[in-house]
Protein backbone atom coordinates (compact mmCIF):
# COMPACT_ATOMS: atom_id res chain seq x y z
CA UNK A 1 0.00 0.00 0.00
CA UNK A 2 3.07 2.49 0.49
CA UNK A 3 3.41 2.13 -3.26
CA UNK A 4 -0.37 3.41 -4.12
CA UNK A 5 0.46 5.95 -1.10
CA UNK A 6 3.35 7.42 -2.64
CA UNK A 7 1.47 7.41 -6.36
CA UNK A 8 -1.20 9.66 -4.92
CA UNK A 9 1.06 11.96 -3.63
CA UNK A 10 3.15 12.29 -6.52
CA UNK A 11 -0.24 12.44 -8.79
CA UNK A 12 -1.50 15.11 -6.41
CA UNK A 13 1.65 17.69 -6.19
CA UNK A 14 1.91 17.11 -10.12
CA UNK A 15 -1.76 18.18 -10.59
CA UNK A 16 -1.72 21.01 -8.06
CA UNK A 17 1.92 22.41 -10.30
CA UNK A 18 -0.49 21.63 -13.41
CA UNK A 19 -3.35 23.67 -11.96
CA UNK A 20 -0.59 26.73 -10.39
CA UNK A 21 1.11 27.03 -13.01
CA UNK A 22 0.61 29.74 -15.71
CA UNK A 23 3.17 28.67 -18.64
CA UNK A 24 1.28 25.81 -20.89
CA UNK A 25 4.85 24.52 -21.68
CA UNK A 26 5.83 23.82 -18.47
CA UNK A 27 2.86 22.53 -17.35
CA UNK A 28 2.94 19.24 -20.05
CA UNK A 29 6.14 17.56 -17.84
CA UNK A 30 3.81 17.62 -14.84
CA UNK A 31 0.79 16.24 -17.11
CA UNK A 32 3.04 13.72 -17.83
CA UNK A 33 3.75 12.88 -14.51
CA UNK A 34 0.03 12.93 -13.92
CA UNK A 35 -0.56 10.06 -16.26
CA UNK A 36 2.38 7.92 -14.95
CA UNK A 37 0.92 8.50 -11.47
CA UNK A 38 -2.20 7.34 -12.39
CA UNK A 39 -0.87 4.51 -14.90
CA UNK A 40 0.70 2.84 -11.22
CA UNK A 41 -2.00 3.45 -9.06
CA UNK A 42 -4.01 1.64 -11.53
CA UNK A 43 -1.45 -1.30 -11.53
CA UNK A 44 -1.20 -1.41 -7.59
CA UNK A 45 -4.72 -0.95 -6.80
CA UNK A 46 -6.34 -3.91 -9.00
CA UNK A 47 -4.78 -7.27 -8.21
CA UNK A 48 -5.49 -8.91 -11.97
CA UNK A 49 -3.43 -9.74 -14.49
CA UNK A 50 -5.87 -7.62 -16.76
CA UNK A 51 -5.12 -4.51 -14.95
CA UNK A 52 -1.86 -4.72 -16.09
CA UNK A 53 -3.28 -4.42 -19.92
CA UNK A 54 -5.67 -1.33 -18.91
CA UNK A 55 -2.92 0.41 -17.18
CA UNK A 56 -0.45 -0.36 -20.35
CA UNK A 57 -3.15 1.02 -22.46
CA UNK A 58 -3.87 4.01 -20.28
CA UNK A 59 -0.11 4.74 -19.83
CA UNK A 60 0.66 4.34 -24.03
CA UNK A 61 -2.76 6.84 -25.02
CA UNK A 62 -1.66 9.28 -22.25
CA UNK A 63 1.64 8.91 -23.57
CA UNK A 64 0.33 9.96 -27.17
CA UNK A 65 -2.19 12.86 -26.40
CA UNK A 66 0.72 14.49 -24.35
CA UNK A 67 2.68 13.96 -27.32
CA UNK A 68 0.40 15.03 -29.53
CA UNK A 69 -0.48 18.11 -27.14
CA UNK A 70 3.47 18.99 -26.96
CA UNK A 71 3.71 18.93 -30.95
CA UNK A 72 1.09 20.94 -31.87
CA UNK A 73 2.42 24.03 -29.24
CA UNK A 74 5.74 23.40 -30.79
CA UNK A 75 4.39 24.24 -34.20
CA UNK A 76 3.55 20.92 -35.87
CA UNK A 77 5.42 19.50 -38.51
CA UNK A 78 6.94 21.84 -40.33
CA UNK A 79 6.84 21.18 -44.42
CA UNK A 80 10.07 23.06 -46.36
Amino acid sequence: MIAVYLCTAIAVYAAIRVIAERNTMRKLPFLNVVSFAVTGIIAFLLPHPITILAAAAYFVGSTLESNAIASTWAGGIRKP
